[in-house]
């Protein structure tokens, strides 16, 4: 295809495939780099198990596949203007209200480089203030989840980068637990596992 036809192609699914280009935790060492395609994988799959916890053990009424969905595209925004780590974003409430504005303009671009027909159907799971309530509750559970098993694994490796981290998380996610009996389910099922080796893994 001659250079001069992309302009006539959407631009949509080159930029999500530019995830893997985008590092986390830039201001940080780690141990295992980790990069925001493989966090929004991670964080798609724990989402999902959420959903499912939820509704099987706590009476839920969600849908799975789409809370997994939306988790898979919860950081399209940062395919145009990359990570903004957290110190960062949150160094006071201006500057947090400014970067929610980019934000929200990012996945307006992410959402128009879709062929027109498709917007409707994309629109309540790339633009993170359409996305409905219930469903951004369990997305963002799993995100700091994905960030706590992270800061643990890194804290594992005596990378000591993480020690606030991993602090700062915890307490997050003690307020979680009283509001989303699924996430306090999800730690005492499946967290402790996540640091075992592969020899105590095919062990168990």
């Amino acid at each position: 295809m001659a250079s001069n036809e992309v302009s006539t192609q959407s631009t949509f699914l080159a930029w999500m495939f530019r995830m893997p280009l985008i590092k986390r935790w830039a201001l940080m060492f780690c141990v295992k780099p980790e990069n925001v395609a493989e966090h929004s994988h991670q964080v798609a799959i724990v989402a999902h198990l959420l959903a499912i916890i939820k509704n099987k053990k706590f009476n839920g009424e969600v849908n799975a596949d789409r809370v997994a969905t939306i988790a898979l595209y919860h950081e399209a925004s940062e395919t145009r203007y990359g990570d903004i780590v957290s110190p960062t974003k949150y160094a006071n409430k201006e500057i947090a209200r400014e970067f929610k504005k980019i934000e929200r303009l990012a996945e307006q671009e992410c959402l128009s480089s879709l062929p027109q027909e498709f917007q409707a159907l994309f629109e309540d799971i790339i633009v993170q203030d359409n996305v409905d309530d219930e469903y951004k509750k369990i997305v963002k559970a799993a995100d700091i989840l994905v960030a706590y098993i992270k800061a643990l694994d890194e804290l594992n490796h005596h990378n000591h980068e993480f020690d606030h981290v991993e602090e700062r998380l915890e307490k997050k996610l003690n307020q979680i637990k009283r509001d989303m009996p699924e996430v306090a389910y999800f730690l005492d099922t499946f967290l402790n596992a996540c640091s075992a080796t592969v020899d105590k893994l095919t062990k168990s």
